[in-house]
């Protein structure tokens, strides 16, 4: 056991001295393969981040192609990669621009971040953040013009949550400013990109699909603001975590996060969902824990925040993975009617 214990630690000493750190809180040094500011580079993106838009994005693909019968052709998966890719990288601006804005705050509660550490500079950081906004946006108008125009909804919302009106100064609004294009455009965008010729991306079942997405993210991005609530306070920034504190935010959180699984049995009943969603349902469980860990203030030693944070993006991940997976399975696999 003790050997296997140092085969591993010399296999992480190799991967840090070929490409760094391999978290985000670790120090920085040059490598064999990327120089310090190229590492600052990486971590303005925060890759960790971008893994939840991209699966998200391409399960809710998937799913839009056998839910609307789209034929299948021999390069699709070009097409869905390119798409979840270009999602991904609106995101990495997103994030880029948000330390640009944020480097005072983060110098307090995240001083391990490139910017506070002094191996980039706020307006390089910036610069970055357009020319992925630029390059997503052209490459969005290449797929169809409607997912280019739900990417460029997106890019106005994460600009305007960073920059002037700088929504992310306002109580609660930050939080729907962030849910709305994560969830809802986000899960048009992606529905969008393969639609039956002469229709359009909202159908009852994107739209429903979307907002609950959307109001899980209002309670669960508060989650990303417990290590923050000092420097937000110091830097004029109100949050729920900052104005009421961990354990009644966690409570003003739980039901954006609870009722809309719980909504989705009478959303079937009523006839808007199909009723092979109905599983969908389980994530409210998995929702309450977010809730928990979020009184726990339980931070983690690796990521950039606490273990509600991560859950946060598990569940929203298991939900467009769930989604997607349902609807294949309905499409290709008799299922007995007595199980609904």
């Amino acid at each position: 056991m003790n050997t296997k214990y140092t085969m591993s630690e010399r296999g992480s000493k190799e991967l840090r001295d070929k490409f760094g750190k391999l978290t985000i809180k670790e120090p920085y040094a040059k490598t064999k393969f990327l120089s310090v500011h190229v590492r600052g580079y990486i971590d303005l993106v925060r890759p960790f981040t971008l893994f939840a838009p991209f699966v998200v994005s391409m399960s809710i693909i998937a799913a839009s192609m056998v839910y609307n019968k789209i034929p299948i052709q021999g390069d699709w998966w070009v097409t869905v990669g390119q798409a979840s890719f270009t999602v991904a990288i609106v995101n990495a601006a997103s994030n880029a621009l948000n330390q640009a804005t944020d480097f005072e705050a983060d110098m307090i509660s995240k001083p391990y971040r490139p910017i506070p550490k002094g191996i980039v500079k706020p307006d390089e950081a910036q610069s970055l953040a357009y020319l992925l906004y630029l390059f997503a946006l052209l490459r969005s108008v290449t797929i169809n013009l409607w997912f280019g125009i739900f990417i460029f909804l997106i890019m106005i919302f994460t600009v305007t949550y960073s920059l002037p009106p700088r929504i992310k100064r306002f109580m609660f609004l930050n939080q729907i400013w962030i849910a709305i294009p994560r969830g809802f455009f986000g899960i048009l965008a992606s529905w969008s990109v393969f639609i039956p010729e002469g229709q359009t991306p909202f159908t009852a079942t994107s739209l429903i699909i979307g907002t609950i997405a959307t109001l899980f993210l209002v309670g669960g991005m508060a989650t990303k603001d417990i290590t923050d609530a000092v420097a937000d306070k110091r830097t004029g920034t109100r949050t729920l975590i900052n104005t009421y504190g961990t354990k009644k935010t966690a409570f003003i959180s739980l039901p954006f996060m609870f009722f809309p699984f719980t909504a989705i049995p009478i959303l079937i009943n009523i006839g808007l969902l199909d009723q092979y969603l109905w599983p969908l349902t389980f994530l409210l469980i998995p929702s309450v824990l977010i809730s928990y860990l979020m009184i726990k203030e339980s931070e983690s030693k690796s990521l950039e925040n606490v273990h509600a944070w991560s859950m946060m993006y598990i569940v929203y991940i298991s939900f467009a993975m769930g989604f997607a997976l349902l609807v294949i399975f309905n499409q290709y696999v008799q299922i007995p009617k007595f199980l609904f």
